[in-house]
């Protein structure tokens, strides 16, 4: 079964917090082991597992990868995103999480986080759960 999240990014470049929607997901498909699949199928967008309880972490992790992959750097991609497609290949445009009684087995403070790197957009996310 594949679900898709629908995404409308506000920021040239954010972290938007998916945890919630996954868990109901994973909630709904009714099993008690498994693993879900999330992937994004942009090229200037990715997928990462990181904290959630101090949101300065999200910044932090948002300044420092600008400052590593700054937008303007003599990049050749005539439309001018050459730094977002840098840091979607970087980070990755999936994750793969076990589902272990009927949840998500994320890490006390782990939350999963879609990062738009070239927006304001319109995104989507795919949703795999696999029971097993």
């Amino acid at each position: 079964m594949i679900k898709e999240i629908g995404i409308n990014s506000r920021a040239r470049v954010e972290m938007i917090n998916l945890t919630v929607k996954i868990e109901e997901m994973v909630a709904g498909a009714g099993f008690e082991q498994g693993t879900v699949i999330i992937y994004t199928p942009h090229t200037t967008a990715a997928l990462t597992i990181n904290e959630s309880a101090d949101p300065d972490v999200q910044k932090d992790l948002i300044n420092k990868i600008n400052k590593v992959i700054p937008f303007d750097d003599q990049y050749r991609h005539f439309e001018g995103n050459s730094a977002a497609h840098i840091k979607s290949s970087l980070i990755g445009a999936s994750e793969h999480v076990i589902i272990n009684q009927g949840k998500p087995l994320l890490g006390r403070w782990q939350a999963i986080y879609f990062c738009e790197f070239d927006g304001p957009r319109k995104r989507k996310v795919y949703v795999k759960m696999l029971q097993g």
